[in-house]
């Protein structure tokens, strides 16, 4: 008995293990080029495939934007989206619109966030993660490197 709940206990850490990676997975040159030229190229690792699955079949009408690409560049960037997406539990939810700051994994950690904070010049909005992740380019979003603006 022992060992089935170690066994499912390094289960689930290799899991959440496993996500973590896919946060800091290196980024597709491609996908760097295309979605960082408008914000932050946000880890595959934040939404789950299915969520990145709309958000590639609906890329023009991208929340608000035209960001259309032709067919061998949506079905690169899809597959490598799907292949690295998130899969750990507090991921696995696709999100109100399959918005990451609408995500309930999300919210939570942004809980202490103020109002105020979000509105300011230098951060305007919950998807400006680089505002206050000094290392969010990097896909590493590590509480140490947080330097909220004023």
């Amino acid at each position: 008995m022992f060992g089935l709940i170690a066994a499912l206990g390094l289960a689930t850490a290799a899991q959440a293990d496993g996500d973590k990676n896919k946060m800091a997975v290196p980024l597709l040159p491609h996908y760097q080029q295309e979605c960082a030229a408008c914000h932050l190229a946000f880890p595959p690792g934040m939404l789950p495939a299915a969520s990145w699955n709309r958000v590639m079949n609906n890329l023009p009408r991208h929340y608000g934007a035209d960001a259309s690409l032709d067919p061998a560049t949506v079905m690169e960037l899809s597959t490598w989206l799907a292949a690295n997406a998130g899969t750990y539990k507090r991921v696995r939810e696709e999100p109100l619109q399959d918005r990451i700051t609408l995500s309930s994994w999300f919210i939570s950690k942004h809980r202490e966030v103020s109002a105020v904070t979000w509105k300011l010049p230098n951060v305007q909005s919950a998807s400006n993660c680089a505002a206050c992740h000094t290392q969010a380019d990097k896909g590493k979003f590590n509480e140490r490197d947080i330097r909220i603006p004023r």
